[in-house]
């Protein structure tokens, strides 16, 4: 065999080799771009496409540990009661109902199966099977630290226990996430 033939041989075997590598890339981007949402772009604006796409995948595998499951009927209405008088309490203590907001997101995680540790962990973990409310749950948590500190206006409270509702509804009416089947 010539010099030039194995040349061109080793041309043409990187060639596929970077055009089989650049399919798989692409499908891996844009499964998690459909997975994470705005979560994904979120995360490419934060730490460049290679980093975030590599972190959203560790929380995949993390949150595929988890046993997530849906709540039964008495649960969802326990829930949701809670939920209806923490809204009709915010007309006269919108701080408390905006932190009891926050504790009851927690408490429905917790009853679904999911761990509740600290905000950035939880959120993660949430991003994973929530992406379409996981920006909700951001703006009302940093509308709580706010508050605080004493910065929050009252629209500012109405708005997290908005964005607080959205999240809260998601979870409670979310079916378990079977995640064998969702990965892949």
């Amino acid at each position: 065999m010539s010099t030039v033939l194995v040349i061109v041989i080793i041309i043409a075997v990187i060639a596929v080799a970077f055009g089989v590598w650049t399919f798989f890339d692409k499908r891996r981007t844009q499964r998690l771009r459909t997975q994470f949402g705005s979560e994904y772009d979120r995360m490419v604006e934060a730490s460049g496409r290679r980093q975030a796409e590599t972190e959203l995948e560790r929380r995949a595998r993390r949150v595929q540990k988890f046993v997530i499951r849906s709540l039964n009927q008495e649960e969802q209405a326990r829930f949701a009661d809670a939920w209806r008088r923490e809204q009709a309490h915010f007309v006269d203590d919108p701080r408390n109902a905006v932190e009891n907001a926050d504790r009851l997101v927690g408490e429905v995680m917790r009853a679904r199966g999911y761990p509740v540790g600290e905000f950035e962990l939880r959120a993660a973990d949430l991003s994973v099977d929530h992406p379409r409310v996981i920006e909700n749950y951001r703006i009302a948590h940093e509308i709580a630290g706010r508050d605080s500190r004493g910065e929050a206006t009252t629209e500012d409270l109405r708005r997290a226990m908005v964005c607080y509702r959205a999240l809260f509804e998601d979870l409670l009416e979310g079916h378990a996430v079977e995640h064998d089947e969702v990965r892949r």
